[in-house]
């Protein structure tokens, strides 16, 4: 066996190429999106059965979700090649061709899609195709290169993981789930838009009409620090409707102010630096927030 030569990266496998497609990272934030909504659908301990039931939704939601990702690798790829932060995809790179991908994506969506309208139900299989073809053709093909405003209109797909969640358990959609929705819909652009303010070259170059790129550095900054404040605002929402204590409000308004202290910070005092650390903590911000939701639901 010959040594490899110094220096030479080996080329990834061709199933880490394929799992690359799925956009890993986000797929998990979906999925935990959508258990919490499973979870706070259920009063009390879930028995056994319900757990099953849990981790076929999840099974199906991640493999729809990963189709969907896979298919936005497609449409994008001349994007992606021309960004420094997407260049490595496998479809960017050329290691994939299209049909494979498209194939692949196919097969997930197919598999996702049946899991989901024969062990869960139909109706968390209908919302969660609808939310694939609003993420990659609605939001990919026709806003994403069309308005500025591609991550607030599109945010509607990225926000129904909890509402996919509650359908699982419930063949239902409440209200309880429709509150969780507009939390993630408010939080999407000031996550995405302190995201564009560090990569708006990448963004200029790709042609896409991100927010900074059309408006401007000084009025996306703005724009974030007043999303941060009606975000403030819809986070406070399960507590007022009764879905959660205390506790969650304590975490929900702890979390809100340092949100609104990074978008404010960000507005008045611009540097790339802390537009990523904007974008850090709002990743922590949504993740601690649902958390606490689950934290309460048990605990309180």
């Amino acid at each position: 066996m010959s040594a490899a030569t110094p220096g030479v990266v080996p080329a990834p496998s061709r199933l880490s190429q394929f799992y690359a497609l799925t956009k890993p990272r986000v797929v998990q934030l979906i999925v935990f999106c959508a258990l919490i909504g499973m979870v706070l659908a259920v009063p009390g301990m879930p028995s056994a059965a319900q757990w099953g039931l849990m981790a076929l939704a999840c099974a199906g939601v991640w493999l729809v979700a990963g189709a969907a990702a896979a298919f936005n690798c497609i449409v994008e790829q001349g994007i992606d090649a021309k960004m420094k932060r997407t260049a490595w995809r496998p479809t960017a790179k050329g290691q994939l061709s299209n049909a494979q991908t498209l194939l692949f994506s196919a097969v997930l969506c197919a598999l996702g899609s049946a899991l989901l309208y024969f062990w869960v139900n139909p109706l968390t299989m209908w919302l969660t195709f609808a939310t694939f073809v609003g993420y990659a053709v609605v939001y990919t093909v026709i806003l994403k290169p069309l308005t500025p405003q591609n991550i607030v209109i599109g945010g509607a797909s990225g926000a129904m993981p909890p509402v996919l969640g509650w359908a699982a358990m419930t063949n239902d959609v409440g209200p309880e789930a429709l509150i969780l929705f507009l939390i993630i819909f408010l939080w999407t652009p000031p996550h995405f838009w302190a995201l564009a303010l560090y990569r708006v070259e990448d963004y200029r170059k790709s042609g896409l009409p991100m927010l900074p790129v059309t408006h401007g550095n000084e009025f996306t900054r703005l724009q974030v620090f007043l999303y941060t404040l009606i975000l403030f605002a819809g986070c406070l929402m399960p507590f007022v409707y009764g879905m959660s204590s205390w506790l969650y409000l304590v975490a929900a308004v702890v979390l809100s102010v340092g949100f609104c202290a990074y978008g404010f910070a960000l507005w008045r005092n611009y540097s790339d630096a802390l537009a990523r650390k904007t974008f850090r903590f709002s990743l922590i911000h949504l993740s601690a927030l649902f958390a606490a939701l689950l934290v309460d639901h048990y605990v309180m």
